[in-house]
């Protein structure tokens, strides 16, 4: 009986389908659970556990080997929040490391990730992942946000930020096409999307010199960091 047992629970695991929305999540309502446990003071709060899963960029990497943390968008989305919210307890995680592709991230997500119980897990591979081609991209992508889903776990996907050596308004960019492809996963699954590849691509558009927001080739500066963190917190003050 034990045994039937197990090979039923195993049977339920392969089978269990993640809901396709087909929708991007709306900013306005889909952290209205985290927003509420953000209002709430002592001694009816908690801590919120905010993730950062990625590379360089989210680690708080400026000019190599400089890392600037408190400027980096993590510690600048956490200083909004606490403007935002000040009864909350914020724990800002991050578990990127310089460097990294999203299939190395994938290796540790649920040793270095899953294990800090996030209530909102932000992904951020896409400039290091030029390497691995989109295929292999999209696979890591889907199985770090099938774990999350499976726990219940509130996700906002970042387009990249940028390189200059990629010119940010050509067509078809190898960073563009990673854009989409996360665009099109956060769709598909129904969760958060920060565009900073759009807000970047608009400075750009607006006729303002992108080096302004860069500290090196592939880095933002707090300027640039800025953008992104405004991208995120479009999430957590509507």
């Amino acid at each position: 009986m034990k045994n039937l047992y197990l090979l039923l629970f195993f049977f339920f695991l392969s089978s269990y389908q993640i809901p396709v929305k087909k929708e991007i999540a709306d900013p306005a309502s889909y952290l209205d659970t985290v927003k509420t446990a953000l209002q709430k003071e002592w001694p009816n709060n908690r801590t919120i556990n905010l993730v950062f899963h990625g590379h360089s960029v989210p680690a708080g990497y400026f000019k190599t080997p400089v890392v600037n943390t408190l400027e980096a968008y993590p510690c600048q989305v956490l200083k909004a929040l606490k403007t935002a919210y000040p009864y909350a307890v914020i724990n800002i995680i991050n578990t990127s490391i310089g460097g990294e592709n999203s299939e190395s991230g994938a290796k540790r997500f649920a040793t270095d990730v899953l294990i800090h119980k996030p209530d909102v897990l932000f992904i951020d591979y896409a400039l290091n992942d030029r390497g691995m081609g989109l295929d292999k991209a999209k696979a890591s992508w889907e199985a770090m946000i099938r774990q999350a889903l499976e726990k219940n776990i509130k996700i906002i996907l970042l387009t990249p930020s940028p390189d200059t050596s990629v010119h940010i308004t050509e067509p078809g960019n190898v960073l563009e096409k990673h854009a989409l492809q996360i665009k099109s996963m956060a769709k598909k699954y129904g969760i958060g999307l920060a565009d900073s590849y759009a807000a970047f691509k608009q400075v750009v558009n607006s006729g303002n010199n992108l080096d302004a927001y860069m500290s090196q080739i592939n880095h933002p500066n707090e300027k640039g960091h800025a953008l992104i963190a405004e991208a995120i917190l479009k999430y957590f003050l509507n």
